[in-house]
């Protein structure tokens, strides 16, 4: 997911802490990946209730957002809408993957290998309807607001960041940049120490944030150059050219000024380029205005609960955070429930 811009980009380790009191607008399909891929068991299976049904979603945005909300941050979420058209090969190629994944996994888990069973079952990672309208339920009753974008979320997300209805988008796509965001956040939900597949070794991850103009200085280049470099390589809507990694693409803008001199240059062709960059420079979007609300912590309880067999002392435990942070003198008390 997402183009490989991190060598290109200037990058700073910050803690939660410093954006506290910050309206932060979230890649909402980014971050749910994110919990589906993260929050498993050691098989690499999903949590679920006791029917079955997938809860590692639901367990994401409770626990996961209280630590940000407890931190003084007030985040929105934005959704995908429908994809463009040139999206659809990577997306098929991605679903491929998956199937791929799957039959990888249940070998795995055969031959009793849990650690690659557990890598293998990260990347079947399959996010459907009913996961979503299900954050979306969990959302309003814990009083975070959220948007549907009319198409790609990262694209909503600048426009939310241009207009001033937020401080920082967050995505671990770099995409978002080319869309236009000029304050974004990295690593806002993975922060910890993480462990690296098939090593016994552990790494820090920390929160950091893209300095996007100051990256746009030391690269002497405009958004709309990078998002060429970007469709060089080749992005969610189009191939790149084979070869084509960030330096080699920032090197060609650097001596050509756009893509169009860049294929010249060497000699080959990029199909429907004007529509691809059009679809980073002027992507469509819709204006919203996000209110912050306080939780509904019956519903929260009886949602989580009563339908998927949350612990109930926990599911307190996490909206005591929520409750604070809009109201911080006020304490749950047995009429919440």
């Amino acid at each position: 997911m997402g183009i490989q811009l991190g060598p290109l980009l200037e990058t700073r380790k910050i803690s939660i802490e410093e954006l506290s009191g910050q309206r932060i607008a979230i890649d909402g399909y980014n971050v749910l990946y994110q919990f589906l891929t993260s929050i498993r068991q050691a098989d690499g299976s999903l949590l679920s209730d006791s029917e079955g049904r997938v809860t590692s979603h639901l367990s994401g945005i409770l626990f996961r957002f209280s630590n940000l909300v407890e931190n003084g941050l007030r985040i929105c979420i934005v959704f995908d809408g429908k994809p463009p058209l040139l999206k659809r090969d990577v997306l098929e190629e991605r679903r491929q993957r998956k199937i791929k994944a799957q039959i990888e996994w249940e070998a795995a888990i055969e031959a009793g290998d849990m650690e690659t069973a557990r890598t293998k079952a990260q990347q079947t990672t399959r996010l459907d309807s009913k996961m979503i309208e299900e954050s979306k339920k969990l959302l309003d009753f814990l009083g975070i607001p959220w948007i549907q974008a009319p198409s790609e979320g990262e694209a909503q997300v600048a426009h939310l960041l241009s207009t001033g209805k937020v401080d920082y988008g967050a995505s671990q796509d770099f995409d978002t940049v080319l869309f236009g965001a000029s304050k974004l956040v990295r690593n806002l939900t993975l922060s910890g120490r993480r462990k690296l597949p098939k090593q016994q070794k552990w790494v820090e991850v920390s929160p950091e944030i893209i300095e996007v103009e100051k990256s746009f200085e030391v690269l002497e280049l405009t958004r709309e150059q990078l998002v060429d470099v970007a469709i060089l390589m080749g992005t969610d809507f189009n191939n790149g050219i084979d070869g084509i990694g960030p330096k080699k693409g920032l090197k060609l803008l650097q001596e050509c000024s756009n893509a169009e001199k860049a294929l010249e240059k060497i000699g080959k062709k990029i199909d429907n380029l004007d529509e691809i960059r059009s679809l980073f420079l002027d992507h469509p979007v819709e204006d919203f205005d996000p209110e912050w609300q306080s939780p509904d912590s019956s519903s929260v309880i009886s949602f989580l609960c009563n339908n998927y067999s949350f612990n109930k002392s926990r599911v307190e435990k996490a909206l005591e955070k929520y409750v604070h942070a809009r109201n911080p003198s006020r304490q749950l008390t047995l009429g919440d429930f």
